[in-house]
């Protein structure tokens, strides 16, 4: 039986609880079905092809993960690495290489963590990171969602010198948003389950009420499936996956391959600490299960001219209403499928908000490429939701000894390292190279897991590598 195959007793959960948090969690991630494919499209991604390829990709992942891991963990293409592989490695309207070639790419970086995880060597870095750190990752991936809520709300914005300020509140996005946090609050304190989906449905009523979202022009359009197996296009007369290897693009490989690694690292710790998973030490068991198929979500996402398929962290929104079983993912890929079909539809809740009349600038990701703001997207309607879930995921804070410098000080620079610098991997990183280098000038180099020091090696390299691109070239 279904209940028996998902354990939801043994969890302590039922039918409606997951199918409502795996409704969710589909919600506050249906903005990738359009926002990967505006960006990708910036290389000469087809539009089309992108969109069905990234609702694919999110529905094959999601099921698997549900299936095979039985853990409340969604995915879909990962914001960052798709700006990435657009702008960094692809590059600017094809300047670089062609999109099928970045493509392999993401395919290559999936095969080789795939090759990582079944030799164990993944699951024994998560193993060896101190608990304290593991505490830091889920606070800092909660400030990371509430910033990535503020701002999709309109309720902070970019400022020229102090980098942030306060949004406009003669914007509509900003009630929107503002409507969404306490219609949830509203609904968590009356019990009531499902808070965050009646939170988002609320948002996205006052939002069509307002005029700030409309219904559909149409209601269905057929998929389009031309960017599926990039990898294996040929490109000259030689497949694209066999352009990878060249010094470029294989440094490429390795700093996306760092920056998908530990993005998942992150997402697992934070949402298995919210969903209760996590053991006394900050081990997930069954882990490898995970793991398997996240690094098949980055080869699946090359394969289908996605970009990288990855764990979300807007999972956290799903857990939050109560999932606890991978039955929620199934249900979300459920609807990711479904939305392969409809996206004008799915658009009217996951799309953005136009910005009118503004000359302000938005930078995408790492790149330094920026766009006009009236050319952009906020997303209101699930902004509230997105706000909350960073409220829930920063208990563990208190569990970190504040009073020990050796162990406080690497997960504070893990805690604003994610936020401020708009990567999981990157605030890791932050606090995998301060825990070393701490440990060490106080004497206590061999207290220092061995796997440690290597990926903090590994992470001062991902650091350099403009650097060393620049000698390359």
């Amino acid at each position: 039986m279904i209940k028996d195959f998902f354990r939801l007793r043994e969890r302590g959960t039922n039918y409606r609880t997951e199918i409502l948090s795996g409704i969710t969690t589909f919600m506050t991630m249906a903005y990738i079905i359009f926002v990967n494919p505006a960006i990708l499209s910036k290389a000469g991604v087809p539009f089309a092809g992108a969109a069905t390829a990234t609702a694919v990709g999110a529905a094959v992942m999601c099921i698997c993960m549900g299936l095979a891991a039985n853990r409340p963990i969604a995915m879909a293409s990962g914001m960052g690495l798709n700006a990435a592989l657009t702008f960094t490695v692809i590059g600017f309207q094809q300047a670089n290489v062609p999109w099928q070639v970045g493509m392999a790419v993401i395919f290559v970086e999936g095969a080789i963590i795939f090759l990582l995880v079944l030799t164990g060597l993944r699951e024994a870095v998560m193993n060896a990171i101190p608990m304290n750190i593991k505490r830091a990752i889920g606070v800092g991936i909660g400030l990371f969602i509430t910033v990535i809520g503020l701002a999709e709300g309109g309720i902070v914005r970019p400022a020229p010198v102090t980098f942030v300020s306060l949004g406009d509140f003669t914007q509509g996005s900003v009630w929107i948003t503002l409507i969404g946090v306490f219609a949830i609050l509203v609904f968590m304190s009356l019990r009531w389950k499902g808070s965050m989906l009646l939170g988002i449905l609320s948002a996205g009523l006052a939002a069509m009420c307002m005029g700030m979202i409309s219904p559909p022009s149409q209601i269905a359009a057929w998929p389009d499936f031309s960017t599926f197996f990039a990898p294996f296009a040929r490109i000259d007369g030689t497949l694209a996956i066999m352009k990878v290897f060249s010094p470029v693009l294989l440094m490429a490989v390795f700093a996306i391959m760092l920056t998908d690694f530990f993005d998942t690292m992150g997402t697992v710790v934070a949402v298995g600490e919210q969903a209760g998973f996590v053991d006394s030490q900050g081990r997930v068991p069954e882990i490898r299960r995970v793991l398997v198929v996240d690094s098949l979500g980055a080869m699946t996402g090359g394969l289908f001219g996605a970009s990288s398929v990855t764990s979300y962290i807007e999972s956290s929104a799903g857990v939050a209403d109560g999932g606890k079983t991978g039955l929620m993912p199934v249900v979300t890929g459920l609807l990711f499928a479904v939305a392969a079909f409809f996206t004008p539809l799915v658009a009217v809740i996951g799309g953005g908000c136009k910005v009118p009349n503004s000359t302000e600038y938005i930078l995408l990701g790492q790149s330094g490429f920026t766009v006009p703001a009236d050319n952009f997207f906020l997303y209101p309607v699930t902004a509230g939701a997105l706000i909350v879930v960073g409220f829930l995921m920063m208990k563990t804070v208190r569990d970190i000894p504040w009073d020990d410098f050796e162990e406080s000080f690497p997960a504070f620079l893990t805690i604003i390292g994610i936020p401020m610098t708009y990567s999981i991997s990157h605030g890791i990183g932050f606090g995998f190279i301060s825990h070393v280098v701490i440990k060490a000038l106080h004497g206590k180099a061999r207290q220092v897991h061995p796997l440690m020091y290597v990926v903090s090696a590994a992470f001062v390299a991902m650091f350099l590598m403009p650097l060393i691109e620049k000698l390359v070239r």
